[in-house]
């Protein structure tokens, strides 16, 4: 799409946000309702084009994206209503008699700029919400993922009107064209390196943003852990998608006395859950492209591997790795992984530890498997970041009770669920006051009298 005519189909979101359109609750819901019928109408559709992009099964493609956009447009059709309703607070002494009110207010314009390892959910999810808030919004997904970009666009088109939500693919130049102009909101998931670029365009017209971004996330196993469960659960969380999980554990930092029990743990599982061949999976996956295909097996270190390391150059696809005796220093410990290849490092101190992954980027998500309340609490308090789980792995973002985003630079914002409603509103607050009982105390000429009384009211 050409610069004009990005241009041009952002005015026409203007304009239909300055109708009002978007303002009626019921109207929103009813294209939320013809949203969540196009999908189930198309989840065949939808799981062909993750397939070839991404290879992926069916049962992923529903548990990992449809299934969890279709939950995000269920809580929205449920609480809407009463996410836009406006709020009563109490009111001060001072300013009485009056009414102090919050009303949640739509943004307007929304960009939202998706990556392509879970290219679906985070198209369609972030737009549910900013609908669902009142916004029109303009979608780019990634040229990584041209089946379900294709897709994407064919759907919106057929269910909203333009003016409400629209679809542009393309590349770079896209993406540079949407930058330049002025949205009311930007929403971004992908790398650091892309959103410093993003915030940094939104911050020239002082664009609020939320970036989703991503990290090296840490899995800790401490001594007491239930090993068998811990292996079981960090398997399906970092190798689904073939690792390319912005959530995914990127490394494991178990204590030292269980090490080689851990690994033979985590052997069996990948056995359990991917087969001794797992190149031979047709739902398997692949890596998304020769580009990160070439990075991914580069950071794989032969001597260290006590798992897998096979690849599939044609197919772009990396069975599941493990590598033991790891160090800080490897190339696989700096930049986040995004594949299928597991780190185990040891650690003897957990207070060390702790200190060693604080002291750097705040990631996005962080694990720890234990069965001591006391080694939960302390590494749940002393390290910074975005969302994680005790005892499992990545689960922590299906749900829409709680908001998911990163800190610092793993992110910055949330959404799902109310946060998300939230996120895509602008909190008005509003004193309301009738024309009677007028006090003087706050008009000139002042008097002592009434600094007495304003002494008295405001403390």
């Amino acid at each position: 799409m050409e610069k004009l005519d990005i241009q041009l189909a952002l005015e026409r979101q203007k304009r239909y946000f300055r109708s009002g359109k978007t303002m009626s609750v019921r109207r929103r819901k009813e294209h939320l309702r013809d949203l969540y019928k196009a999908i189930e109408e198309n989840e065949d559709v939808i799981a062909a084009a993750l397939q070839e992009d991404l290879g992926k099964g069916m049962q992923e493609s529903y548990m990992c994206e449809i299934g969890l956009v279709k939950s995000e447009i269920s809580h929205m059709l449920s609480h809407a209503q009463s996410y836009s309703r406006g709020k009563e607070h109490l009111t001060p002494i001072s300013l009485m008699p009056g009414r102090s009110i919050t009303k949640a207010s739509p943004y307007g314009s929304v960009l939202v700029m998706s990556p392509w390892n879970y290219p679906f959910l985070l198209s369609i999810s972030p737009m549910v919400d900013a609908l669902a808030a009142g916004n029109t919004v303009m979608i780019k997904p990634s040229a990584y993922s041209p089946a379900t970009s294709a897709l994407i666009e064919k759907l919106v088109s057929e269910v909203f009107p333009a003016g409400l939500a629209t679809v542009v693919t393309g590349g770079r130049e896209e993406n540079k064209s949407l930058l330049d102009c002025p949205f009311d909101y930007i929403f971004f998931t992908g790398s650091k390196g892309v959103g410093r670029e993003v915030m940094g365009k939104a911050a020239e017209r002082l664009i609020p943003v939320t970036l989703e971004l991503g990290g090296k996330s840490p899995c800790i196993v401490d001594e007491t852990a239930d090993l068998r469960i811990a292996a079981r659960r960090i398997v399906f969380g970092k190798f689904m998608n073939c690792g390319q999980t912005c959530v995914a554990p990127d490394y494991i930092c178990c204590h030292e006395s269980v090490e080689d029990d851990l690994i033979e743990e985590i052997k069996k599982q990948i056995e359990i859950q991917f087969t001794s061949d797992p190149l031979e999976l047709g739902d398997y996956g692949n890596i998304i492209n020769r580009k990160h295909f070439d990075r991914v097996k580069a950071l794989i270190d032969p001597e260290k591997v006590v798992c897998g390391g096979r690849v599939d150059e044609e197919g772009l696809r990396i069975e599941p790795t493990v590598m033991k005796g790891v160090t800080r220093d490897d190339a696989v410990m700096k930049e986040e992984i995004f594949g299928p290849v597991l780190p185990v490092l040891t650690y003897k101190s957990l207070g060390a530890l702790v200190e060693e992954i604080d002291e750097g980027d705040k990631p996005l998500a962080l694990y720890i498997f234990s069965k001591d309340k006391v080694n939960i609490d302390f590494v749940l308090q002393m390290v910074r970041f975005g969302g994680g789980c005790v005892n499992d792995t990545i689960v922590h973002i299906a749900t829409d009770r709680m908001g998911f985003g990163g800190v610092g630079e793993s992110g910055m914002g949330a959404y799902h669920g109310k946060v998300g409603f939230d996120t895509f509103s602008h909190t008005k607050s509003i004193l309301r006051r009738p024309n009677i009982l007028d006090v003087p105390f706050r008009y000139r000429p002042y008097k002592k009298l009434y600094e007495n009384m304003l002494r008295r009211f405001m403390k």
